[in-house]
């Protein structure tokens, strides 16, 4: 199937590895210009020398802070100098941290509300004015199943990704008209370095190791395994493409059949 994505301009953030780096990938092999992000360099310069031994294809990248605003209109100026406007822009970070109600303090919750919050509103400010002169463009956040099944010690996660959630559904009836779609998609258990975090503190809470942590997630899958981070990719690469434009203010849960909801 021909996405229509060739020659489109992508950003991806926080795409050193994960998701977002298995998003990066797919958007290359569709032939789009791909600008990658991550706050660690190491990392991004990793990935950057990954990706051309595997794709033969250098993506242009820039370290940035999400939670620093400075950072990121210096990533998107970076971006159209070499690239040209922004076409679509895949919204991610990591999560915030783990923990209960009791254990977190102001500061924690303000560093989730601009880290998961702020970092998706101020991308997003920042190229809606060329998607707009388009009248063409994709806006697309990575979230968490957990928008729609909280997960008992992420309650800054459960908290801030839905406020995610509910800003996207809400932009997407104002961008609309301008042929820009705004979408989530909200991963299941997926094998990445964020599901290792969380297996070790889970592990640590019950007294076992995070082997076993990691086979009872597994177990409470119907498919009965962890998802790949490339299957969670595929969905954000098809809301990208031109067959997907009659689909806006959705959250698309990709879990393996974990969450119990019918709707």
């Amino acid at each position: 199937m021909n996405l229509h994505l060739k020659d489109k301009t992508v950003l991806v953030l926080a795409s050193s590895a994960g998701i977002g780096k298995a998003a990066a990938e797919l958007f290359i092999i569709e032939g789009s210009r791909v600008a990658i992000s991550s706050s660690n360099k190491e990392n991004l310069i990793k990935a950057v020398n990954e990706i051309k031994s595997q794709y033969g294809i250098e993506p242009l990248w820039e370290q940035c802070d999400i939670n620093n605003p400075n950072e990121i209109e210096g990533l998107v100026k970076h971006v159209n100098n070499n690239f040209g406007a922004i076409d679509i822009l895949v919204n991610n970070c990591g999560g915030p941290a783990t923990g209960f109600f009791d254990d977190l303090n102001d500061e924690k919750w303000e560093l989730a509300f601009e880290h998961v919050l702020m970092s998706a509103v101020r991308f997003t400010r920042l190229v809606l004015p060329d998607m707009k002169e388009k009248n063409w463009g994709r806006i697309i956040n990575i979230t968490s199943l957990s928008v729609k099944q909280p997960v008992d010690n992420l309650i800054l996660s459960n908290s801030l990704r839905s406020s995610v959630t509910a800003f996207a559904k809400t932009l997407s009836a104002q961008v609309g008209k301008h042929n820009i779609t705004v979408n989530n998609v909200a991963p299941g258990y997926t094998l990445t370095g964020r599901l290792y975090e969380l297996a070790v503190v889970k592990a640590k809470l019950k007294g076992i190791s995070h082997e076993e942590v990691l086979a009872s997630m597994a177990a409470e899958v119907p498919l009965k395994r962890l998802a790949r981070p490339d299957e969670i990719a595929s969905m954000i690469v098809f809301l990208a493409s031109e067959q997907a434009g009659y689909i806006t203010g959705q959250t698309i849960v990709v879990d393996g059949g974990v969450i119990k909801a019918t709707y």
